[in-house]
């Protein structure tokens, strides 16, 4: 799996310790269920099994019962806030 950070998205993750944690959430869309991923410099908790990665920072991945996707995308989005996001093979949603 190829880690694709944006250097912004680095420097962040490092500021806060070098470590990010990535999982997958479902959402109860009108449409049906929809997975997407969920991406913090905290720990979301015990609940998770990730596996542990290391590049330019620590990644730690819970997937659940998928496989790994060839790619993950991190970015920082938002203003005034920037907030962490993370993406599967470059989308919002995992498929």
């Amino acid at each position: 799996m190829k880690i694709l950070a944006s250097p912004e998205a680095v420097e962040y993750i490092r500021e806060r310790g070098g470590m990010l944690f990535v999982w997958t959430e479902i959402a109860r869309m009108y449409t049906g269920p929809v997975t997407y991923l969920e991406a913090s410099t905290e720990s979301p908790g015990v609940t998770h099994d990730f596996q542990r990665l290391s590049g330019a920072f620590d990644l730690f991945v819970d997937v659940g019962d998928r496989s790994l996707p060839e790619e993950i995308h991190i970015g920082l989005k938002g203003w005034p806030t920037k907030q962490i996001r993370a993406y599967w093979n470059g989308r919002n949603y995992v498929l």
